[in-house]
């Protein structure tokens, strides 16, 4: 096969995921203004029925415009020779292959992140500021970002030094090191992101003694879970939306809710989502994902490491020079099909392991507190309660609101 098939295969893949993906949203928008079911009548009244179908249709409308300007960037860059261009500009400071890579990825990611800036403000400050959301600052929304890039530039560039320097080192047998250290950084997060992490965007505070805590550790208790770090974080300070999730393992195990949460529901409610998060934890949910995004990363890299040394992956993208960084960026291009794939089949566990939870809060608490929460919750984020079921098969990784509360009335 030659560089050229090669290149419009790429550009093929493009092209048919953008398609696919506006074609899904258009039949999904098509259904916005469906009747609610039965079940969900009690979710909006008319006039807030009215406000959630103009924040769908406002969101789809903007998500085609952004969409297409992303499309037509990436063709542009790709048909103009970007690529080569940036590896040019990156081996100008350097020869050495680990600090080209480090230039060239650093660029593309800066230049990448200084482009979306209009769309991600317009999106904070406009949509979600009109429909009442937005809670960020200017401030806090300009440090995000530049807090963002920092986090990207130490841990995203120390994996890829490591992974390009191990690569010069052992050539392809490096899939393997690059998988152990993967696998350690994943495991690392998974166990102190909310105590190194979450600090440096927001604040996390134990929740408070009183009704709630001791509701939270009766239940716990009921159940043989050891639960004793319960924090809210100040989700309120980046919108009115709310949320909650259990992270880490053994003495770093917690359970955060957001402060809009504590806000939005009666105790009942929030120790019935608590539920239906340890559900997640009982029925390891938690270690099966952990465990099969390592299994998949390790697929991954060792599919990249039969194809890697391969100069028409470079030469595919307009590069002449073959290297590792713009061979791997080649690959993803090549790779997103059967990431397609992976993220459906992940998706569809995802969903089970959602009736699963569900169930688990139903049989050891209650399902009313946990129907009604739900409900809520898609209330004030103002959900979309007619989803189109091609669109569900594709996009969700939980249940729509309809089919968890029929599973949880059953």
């Amino acid at each position: 096969m030659s560089a050229a098939n090669l290149f419009y295969i790429i550009i093929g893949i493009i092209i048919v995921n953008f398609m696919k993906d506006k074609i899904l949203n258009a039949i999904n928008a098509k259904h916005f203004n469906d009747s609610i079911p039965d079940e969900l009548n009690d979710v909006y009244d008319t006039e807030e029925y009215k406000k959630s179908q103009d924040y769908k249709a406002t969101n789809y409308r903007f998500g085609i415009w952004s969409s297409l300007f992303s499309l037509v960037l990436t063709l542009a860059f790709l048909f103009l020779d970007g690529f080569e261009f940036v590896d040019d500009l990156a081996r100008n400071y350097s020869d050495k292959p680990v600090a080209v890579a480090l230039i060239f990825f650093g660029i593309i990611m800066l230049a990448s992140d200084i482009i979306t800036i209009p769309f991600g403000y317009y999106k904070t400050f406009v949509i979600e500021e009109r429909f009442g959301f937005n809670k960020t600052t200017k401030k806090t929304f300009i440090l995000d970002k530049f807090k963002g890039l920092l986090m990207m530039a130490i841990l995203g560039g120390g994996i890829i030094a490591l992974i390009v320097w191990f690569y010069e080192l052992t050539g392809n047998k490096f899939w393997l090191y690059a998988w152990g250290i993967v696998t350690v950084f994943t495991v690392f997060m998974n166990m102190f992101y909310s105590r190194l992490i979450v600090p440096l965007f927001n604040k996390q505070s134990p929740l408070e003694e009183g009704d709630l805590r001791q509701k939270i550790s009766d239940y716990a208790k009921s159940v043989g879970f050891s639960l004793k770090k319960i924090f809210i974080i100040d989700g309120s300070k980046r919108s009115t939306k709310a949320n909650a999730y259990f992270s880490g393992f053994g003495s770093e195990k917690r359970v955060t809710l957001y402060d809009t949460l504590i806000n939005d529901l009666e105790d009942e409610e929030i120790v019935a989502v608590l539920a239906h998060e340890v559900g997640h934890y009982k029925r390891k949910h938690i270690i099966f994902n952990l465990v099969t995004s390592i299994l998949l990363t390790g697929l991954t890299l060792y599919i990249l490491s039969i194809f890697i040394s391969n100069p028409l992956l470079s030469n595919a993208i307009g590069v002449e020079t073959p290297s590792f960084h713009v061979g791997l960026i080649a690959f993803g291009l090549l790779y997103s099909p059967i990431s397609e794939v992976t993220g459906l089949i992940m998706n569809y566990v995802s969903r089970v392991f959602e009736y699963q939870a569900d169930n688990y809060a139903k049989n050891t608490y209650k399902a009313e507190p946990l129907i009604s929460s739900l409900k809520k919750l898609s209330k004030n984020s103002l959900s979309n309660l007619t989803p189109h079921k091609a669109y569900v098969f594709m996009h969700y990784s939980h249940p729509t609101l309809l089919d968890r509360v029929r599973n949880l009335r059953n």
